[in-house]
């Protein structure tokens, strides 16, 4: 699984013109499954990005992971982003053959998201599959690309 983290201090999903998902100060990840994932690599996946220490602490350094951050200062809007998985080694279309199909896609991205409700107070989600419309303030930038590989059950 791959997820694409933001720091920011502000971050919304609009799908048909209604606001679906929206946090303050926090973490936007864009999340996409590949083919072979499971809910176990998605565990994974979630552990690291829950433990990510990108928050600065009173000296700067980034040592305060999203899950040590204070409420309201600790929010996580996770969106289902299949194009992360897009191989572009050759030529100048993107090949998504890489990304897991649909339905094992948001059976995955499901899973993944109950199972961040079930371990951070604050989760907000884009829609599977929805044209949505991503606005976020990029705070410092910070942006950091994490990847679990595939379990090999």
């Amino acid at each position: 699984m791959i997820a694409l983290l933001q720091r920011v201090s502000q971050a919304s999903v609009v799908v048909d013109g209604d606001t679906v998902g929206e946090i303050g100060a926090g973490l936007l990840v864009l999340l996409c499954a590949q083919r072979g994932d499971t809910e176990r690599d998605g565990e994974q996946l979630l552990a690291k990005l829950l433990a990510f220490r990108v928050f600065a602490d009173q000296a700067g350094k980034m040592n305060i992971a999203l899950r040590d951050r204070v409420p309201g200062e600790n929010g996580l809007l996770l969106v289902p982003q299949f194009t992360l998985a897009a191989d572009t080694r050759s030529g100048t279309r993107p090949s998504f053959t890489p990304a897991a199909p649909p339905e094992q896609g948001r059976m995955l991205f499901e899973a993944f998201v109950a199972r961040a409700r079930a371990e951070h107070a604050s989760v907000q989600t884009g829609v599977f599959g929805a044209d949505m419309k991503v606005h976020l303030v990029n705070d410092g930038p910070v942006t950091f690309w994490l990847q679990v590989p595939a379990s090999k059950d």
